[in-house]
């Protein structure tokens, strides 16, 4: 299918081409390399800290030394090198991290040595026999603690908060002057560890030249090249990376981590390929984790259900070191208004160090935080005036005609149609039954009860930063695309082979994508809030019309005719002269055959992006043990242009189960002395596929105009409505209790425990009409 013959290819349903080497064994991840220049690599294991926080006194390597098979011991006085970058500016502190810790540790699992030994079992072994000598200093994991408190983990910044947003201005005393009825309420969204299927790994050599080539699971070569050769302190051009393919990464692997930097740093001083995977309690432990805040939440309205003002405060953990998570607050902030217009908006945050696992960037990253609050916020306002909360979220709205919409948080929305999702998943979910079944189930005292909740949802984005492409026309009629985009489970390969197969023609399983190699593609945006489709994808897009252009213009050059005469027939693969018949007409891959023809192209965004979407969460919550089981969920999501059903459904469904799974289920617990509580799958509970129902999705598309494409991101949304409508399900189950809000995981016991602290629980469950459906 082609232009020439009237249909496109995009928005129909192509199977992705790269699942089946994915799903036959034939993928090769960083732990599968047999590249020749890694033979007789060392493994490394990494000796990392058993205390929260303290001094390192002194470092023990002499039996590790003596074990069998071991090369090297390092610590951070034989592998000096640079602080790790802040991943986002500023940070007005002096909290710097080096890849190995140098005088003291700040929480658990912090790297203070590696063991290299030529096998994996030889260095685990090894690194058991490192003594650590730390002198224990109090640890501080509670983030109120945190802020408040007079002991830093930092002495010489003199402050736990790392960076603050929004105090510029005083807030306005008044704001909420003129509200019938004022809601506040605190507000946890927990601390989440990211879980991919593949954790950090790395493999590193140096040739002889002095050049590093180093491949690593990471979600953009570029930016893992630029980060590494500051920590090596040598130039960008002496790191080479090459990205295998990645088994997930949520937004934990955008950068370089620190074992990156020691392994490239012992490959060096060793004179030899070192290769480095993962633990899974490593992960747990080492991985950035997500979320992480605490909220208050205040907002104020009339008793006929208009919202007029709204604040929110934020207290981000940030983890021990300062990296992506301290500025996740900016994200929530700009977006904390929602979906709604409201007169009266403030939204400030305080990031503080803890110690605690750093925390980064995680599937949303500071919008599903936003979502969280406001949507939480709306019910409760709704469950106090006892308005259906449907109508109060229809009664709020930004409307169509509004957009571009300017929000009171600084936002400029670029186009949308809430209340059109909204009606969408309502009829979806037969929502006027399901209000009829749970007041049946109220009025008849039944132990299980229902609980109905709604979502809606607007996010950003990332469409206003810039990517590149290469589109390669080869002499067998195959193209190659190099992007500087990195797939980590997105569907690259099909997504950027249906666009160039929908301008030139070519079949899609003609098209290779190449991604993730900084000698081939030296400038790169990475993947991530995203951005991919309408900025990657939108790079493609050009540079396959600027080939093409090329195209016609060799074509003109051998029929020694005007560019603008040449035809394209997309369809049979042929170029010809306008009017000459087959006598001026050449195949498309013969113009390649004598010099090759490529194109390169930059896209640069217009701005970011605003996609958005209703869910509702049906539950059925035992009243006698707390146990929720989600029973359905539904789904509308606008995210512009379609350009293939199945993988937006597919980004929908791991979205929602992200989503879901934090509403029910996850949660990365400390104790007071830090000592994780949760570092291995046995204790940090994540669903299986039998504790998830099927998902009923829909669409509607509003295509933006800051791209081509018409496309926003989808990756993202699901995990961001769908935790907010399965909180206020199950807290609308419990309604007839007296329960208005219970933190998150709400699992069996704290639902339990808010049945029976509820200051109603003996109430009968079949007095309470709780809403009037509209």
């Amino acid at each position: 299918m082609g232009k020439d013959d009237g249909v496109s290819i995009l928005g129909t349903r192509v199977l992705r081409t790269e699942d089946p080497r994915l799903l036959t064994g034939r993928s090769t991840y960083t732990a599968d390399l047999t590249d020749e220049r890694l033979t007789g690599a060392a493994h490394a294991c990494f000796v990392r800290s058993t205390i929260a926080h303290g001094e390192i006194r002194g470092i023990d390597t002499t039996a590790a030394r003596a074990m069998p098979g071991v090369v090297a011991v390092y610590t951070a006085k034989e592998l000096p090198m640079l602080p790790i970058p802040p991943t986002m500016r500023p940070f007005e502190r002096n909290m710097n991290r080096f890849p190995l810790a140098t005088d003291r540790v700040r929480f658990v699992g912090e790297p203070v040595a590696v063991v290299l030994a030529a096998t994996a079992a030889e260095a685990m072994d090894a690194a058991d026999l490192v003594d650590v000598e730390i002198d224990w200093l109090e640890p501080i994991v509670d983030v109120r603690a945190s802020r408040d408190g007079t002991d830093y983990l930092y002495p010489e910044a003199g402050t736990n908060v790392t960076v603050a947003h929004g105090f510029e201005t005083e807030r306005d005393p008044g704001m909420f002057d003129g509200c019938e009825v004022v809601i506040e309420q605190e507000l946890v969204n927990q601390r989440l560890a990211v879980v991919p299927l593949e954790g950090h790994a790395g493999a590193c050599v140096w040739d002889a030249e002095g050049r590093l080539t180093a491949w690593t699971s990471n979600q953009g070569a570029q930016a893992a090249q630029t980060e590494l050769a500051m920590m090596l302190g040598v130039d960008k051009q002496q790191v080479r990376i090459i990205t295998p393919d990645v088994g997930g990464a949520f937004g934990a692997k955008f950068r370089c981590e620190p074992e990156h930097a020691v392994i490239a740093s012992a490959a060096r001083l060793l004179d030899r390929p070192v290769v480095w995977v993962e633990e899974r309690n490593e992960n747990l432990l080492g991985m950035v984790h997500g979320r992480a805040q605490v909220q208050t939440v205040r907002i104020g309205g009339t008793r006929e259900g208009k919202i007029l003002a709204y604040a929110l405060d934020i207290l981000q953990d940030a983890g021990a070191y300062p990296r992506m998570g301290a500025m996740l607050p900016m994200q929530t902030r700009r977006m904390a208004p929602g979906c709604y217009d409201i007169p009266a908006v403030s939204a400030r945050a305080e990031s503080v160090v803890t110690n605690t696992s750093p925390v980064g960037a995680y599937r949303g990253a500071g919008r599903p935080e936003a979502a969280a609050a406001i949507e939480r916020a709306v019910d409760m306002f709704a469950a106090e005036i006892g308005i259906d909360p449907a109508k109060v979220r229809r009664l709020n709205f930004i409307r169509p005609e509004q957009f571009p919409f300017e929000t009171k948080a600084g936002a400029t929305y670029d186009s949308g149609d809430y209340e059109a999702a909204l009606e969408k998943v309502l009829d979806l979910a037969s929502y006027e039954r399901l209000r009829a079944e749970q007041q049946q189930r109220r009025e008849a005292g039944s132990v299980v009860q229902l609980g109905i909740g709604l979502a809606t949802y607007v996010e950003i984005t990332m469409g206003g930063d810039r990517e590149n492409a290469t589109v390669e026309l080869h002499p067998d009629g195959s193209v190659t695309v190099l992007t500087g985009s990195s797939p980590h489970g997105q569907g690259h390969a099909t997504s950027f082979a249906m666009i160039v197969c929908d301008q030139l023609g070519v079949p899609v399983e003609r098209i290779t994508v190449v991604h993730g190699d900084t000698d081939l593609i030296p400038v790169g945006g990475g993947t991530g809030g995203s951005r991919s489709l309408q900025l990657g994808g939108s790079a493609v897009r050009a540079a396959t019309l600027e080939l093409i252009e090329q195209i016609k213009k060799r074509a003109a050059e051998l029929f020694e005719a005007d560019p603008a005469d040449i035809d394209l027939d997309t369809t049979r693969q042929i170029v010809s002269v306008r009017g000459a018949g087959s006598s001026a007409s050449v195949a498309v891959s013969a113009l390649a055959e004598e010099e090759a023809l490529s194109a390169y192209s930059v896209w640069n965004g217009v701005g970011p992006t605003f996609p958005f979407g209703a869910q509702l969460a049906v539950v059925e919550v035992d009243t006698e043990t707390g146990e929720t089981r989600l029973r359905d969920i539904f789904s509308c999501d606008d995210a512009g242009r379609i350009l293939n059903p199945m993988i937006f459904d597919g980004q929908r469904h791991g979205g929602i189960a992200q989503g879901v799974s934090q509403a029910l289920y996850e949660q990365f617990v400390y104790d007071e002395d830090g000592n994780p509580l949760t570092a291995t799958l046995m204790d940090y509970v994540l669903p299986a596929a039998a504790d998830l129902p099927a998902f009923t999705l829909t669409t509607q598309e509003t295509e933006t105009p800051y791209n081509p494409l018409g496309a926003k991101g989808i990756g993202e949304a699901g995990t961001i409505g769908a935790t907010p409508a399965v909180q206020n399900a199950v807290v609308d189950a419990l309604a007839p209790f007296g329960v208005r809000h219970v933190d998150m995981p709400l699992t069996p016991e704290r639902v339990w425990r808010a049945i029976h602290e509820a200051p109603t629980r003996r109430r009968s469950l079949s007095v309470l009409d709780e809403y009037t459906v509209d």
